[in-house]
């Protein structure tokens, strides 16, 4: 089964294409090295709970809106060697020189695929 990395960032509205841009060119760079596919959400229906939510979850602010994006693999071994070519890419590390949102705020993990239909 594939494998998957899932990404949530509160992402400021003005810089939403400056985000575009930095995802543009991110997704290339993880395609070119073996990703299967990356895809950039961004939020339409995500309330603000009261409990838990994504906005909550990235602290977004007023002026931000959330992104959800996630990027696929063929397997974990193949994911663990696709982020080790991206890391070394020295276009990665220039794509995200101006990344416009706070990257403390987001949050990302690795998830083993268990149901695909």
């Amino acid at each position: 089964m594939t494998y998957v990395d899932g990404f949530v960032v509160a992402v400021p509205r003005e810089g939403l294409e400056a985000y575009r841009a930095l995802a543009r060119r991110a997704a290339a760079i993880w395609r070119e090295h073996g990703a299967l596919s990356v895809v950039e959400c961004l939020a339409d229906d995500v309330p603000y709970g009261a409990l838990t939510s994504f906005p909550r979850a990235v602290q977004a602010r007023e002026d931000e809106t959330v992104v959800l994006s996630w990027i696929v693999y063929a397997s974990r071994a193949e994911r663990d060697a696709v982020n080790a070519r991206v890391m070394a890419d020295p276009r990665l590390e220039e794509a995200m020189a101006d990344r416009p949102f706070d990257a403390r705020r987001m949050i990302y993990g690795g998830f083993e695929v268990f149901l695909e239909t």
